[in-house]
């Protein structure tokens, strides 16, 4: 994932609004408690995750991947009082913890997390959604975007995470492992369904962003 030239990194979150007090003690104690704590969004995504939902301003988030929840409360930022947020992942291990977190914001009685497959739970959610964050399994990622462009509203917004992969995607060798795979399927994918106008930004690991017409 380090493959951002770390002086360049440094600056950029030099210049961008800090994390919250709750945000930054999430950070640090994923670092210090949870395994791979790099799976966390972090500080620079975090701040463009909240100011994408802030501009939009949801009514409805869906989030694929929860981990620590430091992502969905970047999220969550940007919901209307009417607004919710339903976040999906499969380790029922966190979920004490993610709970805790979401209890102590703000927004903890506009999220809704679900402990299962997400393949599963997407069907069986009321309503479209606005804006959607794809950060889980990478192998369905591609299943994830067939699920969820159908129950977009028109303007919505897709944000896939990792979609650079540490910059395999464009290692001259060929991409033999699974994810890498994945990724590469799914970034073609967006970019040549006629529903979606996308950019790949190489923010971190990389997000791709795309908008239904």
């Amino acid at each position: 994932m380090e493959f951002i030239d770390e002086q360049i990194n440094q600056y950029s979150l030099d210049h961008t609004t800090a994390e919250s007090d709750r945000l930054n003690k999430i950070n640090r104690e994923t670092h210090l408690e949870v395994l791979q704590p790099r799976m966390l969004s972090g500080h620079l995504q975090g701040r463009f995750l909240s100011m994408i939902s802030k501009l939009m301003k949801p009514k409805y988030v869906l989030e694929i991947g929860t981990y620590t929840g430091y992502s969905a409360l970047c999220l969550a930022e940007g919901l209307p009082q009417e607004g919710r947020l339903t976040t999906i992942d499969v380790n029922e291990e966190l979920a004490s913890r993610v709970q805790g977190y979401f209890n102590e914001s703000p927004y903890g009685k506009q999220i809704d997390m679900r402990i299962g497959n997400a393949l599963d739970i997407i069907p069986t959610l009321d309503g479209n959604f606005d804006l959607v964050f794809i950060d889980a399994d990478k192998e369905n990622y591609a299943n994830y975007l067939d699920l969820v462009i159908p129950r977009m509203n028109k303007g919505g917004v897709i944000i896939g995470d990792n979609v650079l992969w540490s910059g395999k995607v464009v290692q001259d060798v060929k991409a033999n492992d699974s994810s890498t795979k994945a990724i590469m399927n799914f970034n073609q994918q967006v970019h040549l369904d006629e529903r979606l106008e996308n950019v790949l930004l190489p923010l971190r690991d990389g997000l791709m962003m795309a908008r239904v017409k």
